[in-house]
């Protein structure tokens, strides 16, 4: 079969695409036959080696932590799939990834693919949306009526934030650059502001909750926060400020399929939808990793 490999971490150039041994799932795994792998900026940092402290991985390594795709064999003791299943599915960033014609998933990651999109582009889910869900829910404890500003909201993540905010009833004010403003506002965010480094702290009226999803603010987000108010940030650190009474923590995504089936089940019913960038061929992948992406991009094996 063919994966996307890389033997050395470094620049795009690294990655190749081979042939190599299709895998064979062990003990509670399922084989997959890839859809699509969706890229993802961590795909990026891994391949430069930069997370080797944190997700090490084994070189070749195969990148792509987003995956969609058809159960093609089952492990011993696996239930509750059978081959023919259109699964989903968001792989650690430490094991190999889905970036090839098939991969090997614990079968406890696995999800039940959408029924109203293309199986390729359920891809763009797992990842993006189990990290907004996360952010939002669990560390967030995002309540109906409340206030959310969702920074740097044009990107994948925030899109799923804005609009998992807006089906639970809250009031999102999203910040963007111009050019995402329209497409936030069909996403159901309330008000559209600027770029949160660009903004006066009298722009916006605070707020209960901020999701920080810009990578070096230069604004403190908590500063958006009325006292008592929660700030949770994806990409950089976040500190209590306990004069103000607020609760700021940085968080780690990790893979859930219960989530995971939650959110298919919303996609399902029109509560989300997909923001798909590029589709382009696995033998595309370095010219991916090198241009970067707007929206998700999908990379396909077939």
């Amino acid at each position: 079969m063919k994966a996307a490999r890389y033997h050395r971490f470094g620049d795009p150039d690294v990655l190749v695409v081979e042939e190599v041994e299709r895998p064979v799932p062990g003990e509670g795994e399922v084989l997959v036959e890839v859809a699509a792998a969706a890229f993802n900026p961590v795909d990026r940092q891994i391949r430069q080696g930069a997370l080797q402290a944190f997700f090490p991985v084994a070189l070749p390594h195969t990148p792509g932590i987003d995956l969609s795709g058809t159960v093609a064999g089952l492990g011993d003791g696996v239930d509750g799939f059978a081959v023919g299943d259109e699964v989903v599915a968001y792989l650690p960033l430490d094991r190999p990834g889905a970036a090839a014609e098939y991969t090997v998933v614990p079968a406890e990651l696995l999800a039940a693919a959408p029924k109203t999109v293309p199986l390729a582009d359920a891809a763009a889910l797992p990842s993006s949306g189990i990290t907004a869900f996360q952010a939002l829910f669990e560390h967030g404890g995002l309540q109906a009526g409340q206030r959310v500003l969702v920074t740097a909201a044009g990107g994948s993540v925030g899109g799923f934030a804005v609009q998992l905010a807006v089906a639970a009833g809250a009031v999102v004010v999203a910040s963007a650059s111009p050019h995402h403003a329209d497409r936030l506002r069909e996403k159901g965010a309330h008000e559209v502001v600027g770029r949160t480094d660009a903004l006066g702290l009298d722009t916006i009226e605070p707020v209960d909750l901020v999701v920080n999803l810009a990578p070096v603010p230069a604004l403190e987000p908590a500063a958006f926060l009325r006292r008592g108010g929660t700030l949770v940030s994806v990409t950089t650190p976040a500190a209590d400020d306990p004069e103000r009474g607020i609760r700021g923590t940085r968080i780690n995504a990790r893979p859930d399929a219960t989530q995971l089936t939650r959110l298919v089940a919303d996609l399902d019913a029109g509560r989300l939808s997909l923001d798909i960038g590029d589709r382009v061929p696995l033998a595309d992948i370095a010219k991916v990793h090198e241009s970067g992406t707007r929206g998700k991009t999908l990379l396909l094996p077939g």
